[in-house]
């Protein structure tokens, strides 16, 4: 990415110098390198130059005709500490610079002001700006499974949600995603972003259903130091993260009503405040929302408020679910084949027919989620060069029921009963859990807290059961 790219994503530098013919050339010398600039005579203005739209960099005289340079650098330091802040001063006043770095300021620049040594220093700050947001995110990132794969397929329906997203991507618009869970509505937010102009910008995802009720409005907004207990330090949210970016907002449907208005707000105005905080905040976020609910049922249940589904639904996508596109099933399958064995550095694998038959038959409830678990284990347990049905282990596939009188077909044949009896009990009361709780996902369409409510047990509960059962990946 060359530098030019990198402006045209960056935000305005806030210019704050009360004489006119010093500020008229330092704003040239911006400009002439690609930067936007807004300007500012006096603190008063400086602030509200902050306030109406957070800048990369302050460029700030110490000496203003109202105020000074100190109340800038602490105004811009209150609306967000990692702000940069470079301060300028007479070669005779070098010991306010130096307080003024104490304070928090990034620089100082001696006047009469070099416009080489300016712009250095000034790329310099946009770059530990990027920096400290990259981090921000790449800590979250890093705490995630594996990236997504590739949209693989070429199924007449797949092309279909195709061309919508490259045409989506053009705009700026709000997108709703709709489908099934494991259709890799992600992905293909994803893939919105990178088509569109703000590919160069940060791309944030949070999981509305995955987070508690009580944490999810600081997650997404952030807090203040002191917001609560144990809030020792100001934290940004997804919003200000996601700033010249796109924010992906994935299981909308489950958005608890109290935070609805919230969110419909921060979408309408793009604006909003930290938790404990009182000082509203300018962000360019493009949404991308993603749901496997019926939000027009729920507005009908008054579930859900109409109003913001109107403002999620400005262009649907519907992401088909895989037994809708039985050709692609084999594809996905190789390509995940070719995936792992390469990531387990083992040889590369084959589908025998009659696992290729068996994979097309089954219904895939969990779509291409499930799909990529199933050739996962089976590159895990196939020992030979060849994946046969036994090592696709298809636990949701559906089984004739057992003749009444046959009694090797029964499902007491199946239970092991060696051992003493509390043994045999534990085995077959953990063997029922396991099942219920795969029913339960089922029935749930994988929405975990949806799941949790199903069984009637604590959504904590129900994450360690899966944990405990090898069930985590089915979600």
């Amino acid at each position: 990415m060359t530098s030019r790219t990198r402006r045209s994503i960056d935000p305005p530098i806030l210019l704050v110098e009360d004489k006119d013919s010093l500020r008229a050339m330092l704003r040239h010398a911006l400009e002439a390198q690609g930067h936007a600039v807004v300007e500012a005579r006096d603190q008063r203005e400086a602030e509200a130059a902050l306030q109406g739209g957070r800048p990369g960099v302050v460029l700030s005289d110490l000496r203003l005709p109202e105020g000074d340079g100190f109340g800038v650098l602490r105004a811009a330091k209150e609306l967000d500490p990692e702000m940069p802040v470079i301060v300028m001063t007479a070669f005779g006043s070098i010991q306010d610079a130096v307080a003024a770095m104490k304070e928090g300021a990034l620089d100082f620049l001696a006047k009469p002001v070099d416009p080489d040594h300016l712009l250095l220093m000034v790329e310099r700050a946009l770059s530990q700006r990027r920096l400290t947001t990259e981090n921000l995110i790449l800590k979250e990132e890093l705490a995630r499974r594996r990236g997504a794969p590739q949209i693989v397929g070429d199924d007449a329906k797949l092309k279909q949600v195709s061309v919508a997203l490259h045409r989506a991507a053009a705009t700026d618009t709000t997108v709703l995603l709709e489908g099934e869970s494991g259709t890799g509505k992600e992905l293909f937010a994803r893939t919105l972003h990178a088509l569109s102009p703000r590919a160069d910008g940060p791309f944030v995802a949070i999981n509305c259903a995955a987070i508690p009720e009580t944490l999810l409005e600081t997650e997404l907004f952030g807090h203040e130091k002191g917001a609560f207990t144990g809030a020792a330090a100001r934290k940004p949210g997804k919003f200000e993260l996601a700033h010249r970016g796109t924010l992906f907002l994935d299981e909308i449907g489950d958005l608890p009503l109290p935070l609805q208005a919230k969110i419909l707000r921060a979408l309408e105005e793009k604006r909003f405040e930290r938790v404990g905080g009182t000082v509203p905040l300018q962000v360019d976020v493009r949404v991308v929302a993603a749901t496997n609910r019926n939000l027009k049922a729920a507005v009908a249940a008054r579930q859900y408020r109409e109003d913001l589904y109107f403002r999620l639904s400005v262009f649907p996508i519907t992401i088909p679910p895989l037994r809708e596109r039985l050709d692609d099933i084999t594809t996905l399958a190789r390509y995940f084949i070719d995936r792992f064995c390469h990531d387990l550095n083992k040889k590369a694998l084959i589908l025998s027919p009659a696992a290729e038959q068996e994979l097309c038959a089954y219904g895939w409830p969990g779509n291409v989620r499930e799909l990529q678990n199933c050739i996962e284990r089976a590159a895990i347990l196939t020992e030979g060069e060849t994946i046969h049905p036994r090592h696709l282990n298809l636990s949701f596939r559906d089984a004739a029921p057992p003749a009444a009188d046959d009694e090797d077909r029964s499902p007491w044949s199946k239970i092991d009963l060696s051992g003493s009896l509390a043994e045999v009990t534990r085995r077959t009361l953990a063997e029922v859990e396991r099942r219920k709780i795969e029913l339960a996902l089922k029935e749930a369409s994988g929405n975990r807290g949806r799941a949790a409510e199903l069984l009637q047990v604590s959504y904590k509960t129900f994450l360690a059961k899966l944990k405990d059962y090898g069930l985590d990946g089915q979600a």
